[in-house]
């Protein structure tokens, strides 16, 4: 049997439209893929601060700050045109705890938050005159992050299980801002 040249032709332009097919098809999974990843975050996100809002108020009443309610995903623009978005924030009227929540906590995540809540006053005129608090909750904490934490003044909140605890000793003494 002998293949004539077009017929070879014929068949790399069939491999070549196979090729584009598979191409295509994984480009979809990869799409299809990455908005399983966003969802997976966003909800996961959610869980977390959902874990951490639940104790937060016994949490901050035992170190003596007498929280009245919790605000979730409070969110705002900046007065430079930016957004702002802030996980957890616990008020009583006069003092503010600002919680941002992480799976992972990472000692660049401390410095951001830190520079956050130095504009926080400035982003949420509503608060320029509370006393405003920090902490940062999270699950697990890369090297070094969770003693910044208290060197910085803020609270360290660790999820543990099914509940949440502060990891600052009883004798911690916030940082206001």
């Amino acid at each position: 049997m002998s293949v004539t040249y077009e017929e070879i032709l014929g068949l790399f332009r069939e491999v070549a439209e196979a090729q584009k097919e598979t191409e295509r098809k994984f480009q979809d999974t990869d799409r299809k893929l990455n908005q399983l990843e966003k969802l997976f975050t966003s909800q996961w996100g959610k869980l977390m601060e959902s874990l951490i809002e639940g104790d937060l108020v016994a949490l901050l009443r035992d170190r003596g700050i007498l929280i009245a309610d919790t605000t979730m995903r409070l969110k705002g623009k900046c007065p430079d045109g930016g957004n702002y978005e802030f996980d957890i924030i616990a008020h009583n009227g006069a003092e503010v705890v600002v919680v941002e929540v992480k799976t992972t906590l990472r000692p660049q995540d401390v410095k951001n938050f830190i520079e956050r809540l130095n504009q926080l006053k400035g982003w949420i005129p509503r608060y320029a005159q509370n006393q405003i608090y920090g902490a940062m909750a999270w699950l697990t904490a890369d090297a070094g992050a969770e003693q910044m934490l208290e060197k910085r003044g803020l609270f360290s909140i660790r999820a543990t299980g099914n509940s949440a605890s502060i990891q600052n000793p009883t004798e911690f003494i916030p940082h206001q801002w």
